[in-house]
């Protein structure tokens, strides 16, 4: 009896019919493929036992000049830091607005053009218009104290390591902001500034509290030509990139009389929310409106084999929602984003960007961060729980699996008899293995298994195309490599 190699490409293949995935796999949960392999992704644990009070919409780790481990995260409604990474303290600045945990649809009169709807009839939200954003923080560290900004609050607050009571405003920086970045250079850029939705300003190099631009002194503003308003700040090693709702710019520091150049590095390709970009030292990945795109140097749309899939199945209405991780120990970017049916990010996408190719699966987590000082990514979940990632086996209730698209003899136009699987394991038992059997791509769906794996594993099974399915048996960090099918063409159907 021949084998048939059942080499399927890494990675999840998502767009398009279900006959064009042939070959590849179309559907994941908690799996990811890595140096040609397929494995499971690593579990969680709750880091504190404590959860925060509000929606967490940014998270930040730093260590202070003595080595102590920090962690920082902020809800809409408050702000909290945990000294040595164990317990929460409440440092909710003094006057802090409190702000949304969800986006808010902003129907009502007179919230659309003139002459949009008959008269007296209130305006309904549509899909992106209209609709008031959920509370975002940027978060970022100037030398070991902590800088935070709440999109919907404005000021930029200060936390040094050791501090008793809450967060202080930052002194002499403007108000009114809608995020905040420190440059590789050591200036703080407000975002946003002052109410002024495209303009930037900095402080003082090296001096966080002088914001006045004095002939003595490199502080300054500069309004970008957009059309756009400002989201959020990453820094990369060609710059700071800037990014509006339409486009990004980039700011190369120039030195004096100057201080910083602005320049346009991408159109129709702006952040889809404030927290959709993760930034690592040579480039940055980000989902916009127009899809997902990439700045290594240029800005470029970044294709997407689940691209369809995830922008069919996003609610639109939360979409401000959306957070970006870099995960560095696998080359990965993830995205956490509500699906359609949910008004919580529920649902994740991959980009690995080392080997290129994607994935998907559900989990609910609303911001995250990666290694940094920990050793493993942090994220928070919808309920306020802080885990540890990338840690264990342990997955609450969920398995990890991946399914293919359909298998075929030859061209499809025969028949399949299958009697064994020659499974290509790490460690035997592991996992096992499902088939699900059609005549023709719109027929009825036959499931057989699943089947625990042996060395070799009956199957016994007859159809023009069999899908195969891939689950944990045991929490292990399993390995299934290139599995091998006996089988034999069975004739025409």
């Amino acid at each position: 009896m021949p084998l048939i190699p059942l080499k399927i490409q890494p990675g999840v293949f998502k767009n398009g019919t279900e006959y064009q995935a042939s070959g590849r796999w179309t559907d994941a949960n908690l799996v990811r493929w890595f140096e040609g392999v397929m494995r499971p992704v690593g579990g969680w644990r709750k880091k504190i036992a404590t959860a925060v009070s509000g929606s967490a919409r940014g998270l930040v780790t730093w260590s202070s000049n003595g080595g102590v481990k920090h962690l920082s995260v902020g809800t809409h409604s408050k702000l909290y830091v945990a000294e040595g990474g164990l317990n929460l303290s409440d440092v909710t600045p003094s006057g802090y607005t409190v702000g949304r945990a969800s986006a808010a649809a902003a129907v009502g009169y007179g919230a659309q053009a003139y002459g949009a709807y008959e008269y007296g009839v209130e305006r309904p939200q549509t899909q992106t218009s209209g609709v008031l954003p959920a509370t975002t923080w940027a978060m970022d560290t100037f030398g070991e104290n902590l800088l935070a900004c709440a999109s919907t609050d404005g000021k930029i607050y200060q936390w040094v390591p050791g501090q008793t009571g809450p967060a202080t405003v930052l002194t002499n920086a403007p108000t009114n902001n809608r995020a905040m970045i420190v440059t590789a250079e050591r200036f703080v850029f407000a975002l946003g500034a002052a109410g002024i939705p495209r303009r930037v300003q900095w402080s003082e190099q090296e001096n966080a509290t002088t914001w006045t631009p004095l002939a003595t002194n490199q502080a300054g503003d500069f309004d970008l030509q957009t059309a756009g308003s400002i989201l959020a700040g990453r820094r990369t090693r060609s710059g700071t990139l800037i990014w509006t709702d339409t486009d990004v710019h980039l700011a190369v520091y120039r030195g004096p009389p100057f201080i910083y150049s602005f320049e346009r590095v991408g159109s129709g390709c702006g952040l889809i929310s404030a927290n959709a970009v993760a930034a690592a030292e040579t480039f940055a990945a980000w989902m916009s409106l127009s899809g997902f795109w990439l700045f290594d140097g240029y800005s470029k749309p970044l294709p997407s084999e689940v691209s369809d899939f995830v922008y069919r199945d996003l609610n639109y209405a939360q979409i401000s929602k959306i957070s970006a991780m870099h995960n560095s120990q696998y080359g990965e970017v993830w995205w956490f984003y509500p699906g359609e049916a949910s008004n919580e990010c529920n649902k994740y996408v991959i980009w690995n960007y080392r080997e290129n190719h994607w994935s998907i699966g559900s989990i609910s987590r609303t911001v995250g961060s990666d290694i940094g000082v920990f050793g493993q990514p942090i994220a928070v979940d919808p309920s306020g729980y802080i885990y540890d990632h990338e840690i264990g086996w342990l997955y609450d209730s969920a398995v990890p699996y991946a399914e293919s698209g359909p298998v075929e003899i030859g061209n499809g136009d025969q028949v399949m008899v299958a009697r064994q699987l020659i499974p290509d394991e790490k460690t035997q038992g592991d996992v096992r293995a499902s088939f699900k059997l059609k005549f023709y791509p719109n027929a009825p769906e036959t499931v057989f298994g699943p089947y625990v794996m042996d060395a070799p594993t009956d199957v016994r099974f007859t159809a023009r195309s069999a899908r195969i399915r891939i689950e944990s048996v045991r929490n292990a960090d399993w390995r299934v490599g290139v599995m091998r099918l006996e089988a034999t063409a069975g004739g025409s159907r």
